[in-house]
């Protein structure tokens, strides 16, 4: 900043956990996205958790309407976006009654208070004023006058009232960008680039975020700034990214590294629309979508796709996972490779449709009539999930089947710092197809049990295809009884060889500890930050998690037979626990909560200790 700041004392800290709240028409999205990417600049480790109304047109200043983004950034390395905020930004008087909870003692609030009128504090059902009668005693409590300020900065901008106020939030990111020292230019040039053709836009929004800052630096109750120092993570370039963009980048490098075009047949689900607009950015590189006009039409479009030689791959939450049961049949018994995302969220039915969750495990596994079984993995984080895009698309191509890839809500829509990868890095994948047109055989199989791929419209190569059971190498229709049992015992010892090439699980954590936490998916931050955490107080305690399901990794009996507790933590009643005890005879210990909210890593860590019947000092 070339303006003069006044000196105020400056505190460092090794982490910070923010909470930027507020109506859902309060921008506190678009607020907390641009305060990480600023944080991501500055070099901090960092993870994300928006959190939207359930209802797309929730009551404006009820609890129910209030949209929150949660940011934990840190000078060392972190894993999820913290338990508890240290720094509360409540735009209304609903933000501040539903988070107050979570609060950690003495945590920071800053309360635009001119949003606590009679009518705002009644929509948030307090009987009183919370900023006069006491009740916040304990908190570092900043009320700011949010609104009446950004409207003096813009009185002279011409804008409309409702677009004068409409920009308070880059007023309140500013002053957060005061406070812990982060840079206004990054933002000032995103504003730039995304209202090009507005420029009074431009010049609101940039006077806004000038007038918070500057304000927090001449505001006397203000008397101390933050400094995080930047993270030592590893050498590279690195960007934010979030789990739905790390998923259709992860795709498209797929798509690359096999010479083959992607291709997407979806319909809009909430958490995983975004994977259909963020691939349908990538059309200069080939990549073709199809928005349909329902699942169903998604999912037989991709089977389609892979006939015709296509990457191809759907993607879809719970409740379109239901709806493509019948088709993902279909792919299983033609054995063709297609990709089945399905980013999870709360059910059943519509249920939580912008809320997390781990229910749809079981769905996965066995949710399709007769034996029907496919290769299920879970992406663990954000970064993780364009990993896991390219693993998905190599075992359906290299073993001609439907591969099932969870996600969920969580990971879909936080963020953290992602390593972009060196080209040299990713490795090629092959792909084979039908070589020899005069001995063809639609369903001969090779060392591994896999067909050979022969795309529609190869010359010399045509056969039948469908849904009606086929006849072992010929692919002709067959009711053979004994051949129908062969088939389906085929094509599940076809998916059970994969394991030959996947990785083992690695423990992580004390080889001899009494206690191996177990996890699979998005609890893997909440785990780790709480194993770590265990570990540092003196507690010995390992950690295992599942990326590849089904198949499970070879050593998956090994390593659990080693512990004496096994403990599973959830967002389901005991999906995977149901797996591990009814494929390996083990006993475990269940912790399961489905609240449409991740574990908080402290929840893990009671919970340890409890089973270790220790005390968390």
């Amino acid at each position: 900043m070339s303006e003069e700041v006044h000196e105020k004392k400056v505190e460092s800290l090794s982490d910070v956990t923010v909470m930027f709240a507020g109506d859902s028409g309060d921008g506190m999205q678009l607020t907390g996205s641009q305060f990480s990417s600023t944080t991501a600049l500055v070099g901090n480790d960092l993870n994300t958790f928006p959190d939207y109304p359930a209802e797309i047109r929730a009551p404006a200043g009820t609890i129910y309407g209030v949209s929150g983004f949660q940011l934990h950034f840190s000078s060392k390395d972190i894993h999820t976006p913290g338990d508890s905020p240290d720094v509360l930004v409540a735009m209304n008087p609903a933000a501040l009654k539903k988070n107050l909870p979570n609060l950690k003692k003495h945590a920071m609030i800053i309360v635009n208070i001119d949003a606590f009128t009679p009518k705002g504090l009644k929509l948030a059902k307090y009987e009183s004023n919370p900023l006069e009668d006491g009740s916040l005693e304990g908190f570092d409590v900043f009320p700011v006058h949010i609104t009446k300020m950004t409207e003096n900065a813009l009185k002279d901008t011409g804008l409309s009232p409702k677009d004068i106020v409409r920009s308070k939030n880059f007023f309140a990111l500013g002053l957060m960008y005061w406070l812990f020292n982060r840079p206004l230019e990054p933002t000032m040039d995103w504003v730039k680039q995304k209202f090009a053709k507005h420029p009074e836009l431009i010049d609101a929004n940039i006077k806004a975020l000038k007038a918070g800052y500057h304000f927090g630096d001449t505001a006397e109750f203000f008397t101390t700034r933050y400094k995080i120092s930047p993270a030592k993570l590893a050498p590279g370039k690195y960007r934010s990214i979030s789990g739905n963009q790390a998923t259709a980048m992860g795709f498209v490098a797929a798509s690359q590294l096999s010479g083959l075009q992607l291709y997407l047949g979806s319909y809009p689900i909430t958490p995983a629309s975004e994977i259909l607009q963020y691939l349908s950015a990538y059309r200069n590189y080939g990549v073709i979508t199809f928005q349909a006009e329902d699942e169903i039409a998604g999912v037989v479009s991709t089977i389609g796709a892979s006939f015709a030689g296509k990457l191809a791959i759907t993607s879809t939450s719970g409740p379109g996972l239901a709806l493509k049961t019948e088709a993902v049949g279909l792919a299983v018994m033609t054995e063709l490779p297609m990709v089945v995302i399905n980013v999870q969220r709360g059910g059943p039915s519509t249920g939580l449709p912008t809320k997390t969750e781990q229910a749809d495990l079981l769905q996965a596994m066995y949710g399709r009539n007769g034996e029907a079984p496919v290769v299920v993995l879970a992406a663990s984080t954000p970064s993780d999930c364009f990993t896991m895009a390219i693993e998905s698309s190599r075992i359906a191509l290299q073993h001609m089947t439907p591969v099932i890839l969870l996600t969920d809500g969580y990971i879909a829509n936080g963020t953290e710092p992602w390593r972009i990868p060196e080209i040299d890095e990713l490795k090629k994948i092959e792909v084979s197809y039908a070589s020899d047109p005069e001995n063809f055989q639609p369903y001969a199989r090779d060392e591994k049990l896999v067909r050979p791929w022969a795309p529609a419209g190869t010359p010399g190569f045509e056969h039948r295809i469908g849904g009606l059971e086929k006849e072992n190498i010929t692919g002709d229709v067959s009711y053979d009884p004994q051949n129908h049992d062969d088939m389906c015992r085929i094509r599940e010892e076809k998916i059970n060889l994969i394991a030959d090439e996947i990785p083992e699980l690695e423990v992580m954590g004390d080889k001899d500890a009494d206690i191996l936490v177990v996890g699979w998916g998005g609890t893997y931050g909440s785990i780790t930050d709480a194993v770590t955490g265990l570990r540092e107080k003196g507690h010995k305690v390992a950690q295992v998690h599942f990326k590849y399901i089904n198949p499970m990794p070879k050593n998956t009996e090994e390593v659990l037979k080693s512990y004496k507790h096994i403990l599973i933590p959830e967002i389901n009643h005991g999906q995977l626990a149901t797996l591990i005890k009814s494929k390996y005879l083990i006993p475990v210990i269940q912790f399961n909560l489905v609240r449409g909210l991740p574990f908080k890593s402290s929840e893990i860590e009671e919970k340890v200790l409890e089973i270790l019947g220790g005390k968390n000092d």
